[in-house]
C-alpha cells in the first residue's frame, strides 16, 4: 500500500494522519490517534468545524451504512489496541476498543473460556479483508447464533470509557455487574453503530467454554416445517445454543460434506454443556423428531464450522457480490410466510437463524433495494439494509424507519452525546 505520512499537531495532541490510496474512497483522509486524549482533542477540533467522522476498527464493516462523503474523516482505532486486564477467575476482561476479536478469543481460549455472544466476522460479506475489533463488535451490537441462549451483546458489556462528539471523556459501568449504578450507558452505546461516542476501552464478561458441543441436523424439512421444529425445541427445556434452518440451496454451500451433499434442507440444533447433559438432551430430541426425517450428528469440529458459517452469513457468500443483502428481525412464526411473500416478486435466497427470528435475505440488484417490498412484507420487527451498491445505500434508509415518538427520542439522545452530529453520519435514525 502506498501512503504519504505526515505528523499533525492539533490542540496539543500528537497523532498520525495519512491518505491511503488503497482505501475504498481515496479522497477520505484517515487519522490514527495514539490514545484517548488524542481522540478527545481531535473530536473538539472536528466539532468546531462540523467535520463528519467515521470510526474505523478493523475495517470489516466500513461498507455498512451510507457511503462516505468527501468531507468525512476516518478515525482509525488501530492505535488503541491490547488487553489491559484479564481475570479468568472473575470471568472479566478489559481491552482497548481497537483490539481484534480474534486476539481476545485466542487469549481467553487458553484458559478454557470464550465469548458467549459469538461476535460475527462480516468482512467477507461486506467485501473487506479486515477483522472485527472489540469496539466494532460492541458498536454494531450484532450477536451470533448463540444469542437465543446467551443473550444479546449488551448483556455481556459491563463497562466502558468513551469520548463524546464534543470531545468529553466519560466512563460508565465497572468490572462486575453490581458496579453498574445510575444510567447504564454501556447498554445504550452497544448497538449505536458509533453514532453517539467513540468507545476507547471496554470491559466484557467471558464464560467457561462448554465441555461438549453437538449439533443435530434434521434433513429435509421445508422452511415452514423446519421453523416449527425449531420453535418446538426452543419451547422445551433443552437449553438450545443454536437453532437455524438452511434451505437446500444454502445447505448445499456448506463446507460440511454430509450437509452439502444431501441435496436437501437442514434444520440445525446445537447443544452445549456437560457431556452427560448433552447426551440426555440429544436423546430426548431424537425421540421427538427422528422418526420424521433423517438426522445427522455433527461433532465439535463440524459444529464449530457450520455455526461459524451461519454466524458469518457464509451460506449467501458464493452468490454474486452485487446482490443486495437484508437482515430481517421478525416473529419466528411469521418468517417463512414473510419470505414467501417477498419471493413472489424477487428471486430471493434466505436462511433462518435464532429459531426463525433472524432471516438473512439476498436478492438481485435493484436500484431501489426492494425497500418498499421487503419492509412492507414484515408483519412486525425491522429490516436492515446490510449490503448494497453505493448508489442504493445513498438513497435507501439503512434501518427500519422508526415511529415518530421513537425517532424524536433517538434524536434527543443523539444530540446529547454528539451535539454537532458529526459521528457516523448516515448510521443513526437522526441522520438517515
Amino acid at each position: 500500500m502506498s501512503a504519504s505520512h505526515a505528523i499533525g499537531f492539533t490542540g496539543g495532541c500528537n497523532y498520525i494522519s495519512w491518505m491511503e490510496s488503497a482505501s475504498p474512497s481515496p479522497s477520505i483522509s484517515t487519522v490514527r490517534p495514539r490514545d484517548e486524549d488524542d481522540i478527545a482533542a481531535l473530536m473538539r477540533d472536528w466539532a468546531r468545524g462540523a467535520t463528519p467522522v467515521a470510526i474505523r476498527g478493523g475495517g470489516s464493516k466500513a461498507a455498512f451504512g451510507k457511503p462516505a462523503d468527501e468531507r468525512e474523516v476516518a478515525l482509525d482505532m488501530g492505535g488503541l489496541s491490547g488487553v489491559m486486564l484479564y481475570e479468568p477467575d472473575e470471568l472479566v476482561l478489559t481491552a482497548r476498543a481497537g483490539t481484534s476479536v480474534s486476539e481476545i478469543a485466542h487469549i481467553v481460549a487458553q484458559r478454557g473460556q470464550y465469548l458467549a455472544f459469538e461476535p460475527p466476522e462480516f468482512g467477507a460479506l461486506l467485501g473487506s479483508t479486515g477483522l472485527s475489533t472489540l469496539g466494532g463488535a460492541v458498536a454494531s451490537g450484532w450477536s451470533g447464533p448463540r444469542r437465543i441462549k446467551a443473550g444479546a451483546v449488551r448483556g455481556h458489556v459491563l463497562g466502558m470509557r468513551a469520548v463524546g462528539g464534543d470531545g468529553e471523556i466519560f466512563k460508565s459501568g465497572g468490572r462486575v455487574v453490581k458496579n453498574v449504578t445510575g444510567f447504564d450507558l454501556p447498554k445504550l452505546l452497544t448497538g449505536s453503530h458509533g453514532t453517539l461516542a467513540v468507545m476507547t476501552e471496554i470491559t466484557i464478561k467471558v464464560m467457561p467454554a462448554p465441555e461438549e458441543v453437538l449439533t443435530i441436523a434434521i434433513l429435509g424439512p421445508e422452511a415452514l416445517e423446519g421453523v416449527r421444529l425449531l420453535c418446538a425445541v426452543l419451547g422445551r427445556p433443552f437449553e438450545v445454543a443454536g437453532a437455524a434452518h438452511l434451505p437446500a440451496a444454502a445447505a448445499g454451500r456448506s463446507k460440511i460434506a454430509a450437509i452439502a451433499d444431501s441435496g436437501v434442507s437442514a434444520t440445525l440444533i446445537r447443544l452445549e454443556g456437560f457431556a452427560t447433559s448433552v447426551a440426555a438432551r440429544s436423546a430426548a430430541i431424537d425421540r421427538l423428531f427422528a422418526a420424521w426425517h433423517e438426522t445427522l450428528r455433527l461433532d465439535r469440529l463440524e459444529s464449530d464450522l457450520i455455526w461459524r458459517e451461519i454466524r458469518d452469513v457464509a451460506p449467501l457468500l458464493d452468490l454474486p457480490q452485487d446482490r443486495i443483502v437484508w437482515r430481517l428481525s421478525l416473529p419466528p412464526s411469521s418468517a417463512p410466510a414473510t419470505v414467501e411473500k417477498i419471493a413472489q416478486d424477487v428471486a430471493a435466497e434466505v436462511f433462518y437463524d435464532w429459531g426463525g427470528g433472524l432471516v438473512w435475505l439476498t436478492a438481485p440488484f435493484d436500484p431501489h433495494a426492494h425497500a418498499v417490498l421487503v419492509r412492507g412484507a414484515l408483519p412486525s420487527g425491522h429490516a436492515t439494509l446490510v449490503r448494497a451498491p453505493d448508489a442504493v445505500r445513498a438513497v435507501t434508509p439503512i434501518f427500519q424507519p422508526s415511529a415518530r415518538p421513537l425517532a424524536a427520542l433517538a434524536a434527543r439522545v443523539k444530540s446529547a452525546f454528539d451535539p454537532h452530529h458529526i459521528l457516523a453520519p448516515g448510521r443513526s435514525q437522526a441522520d438517515c
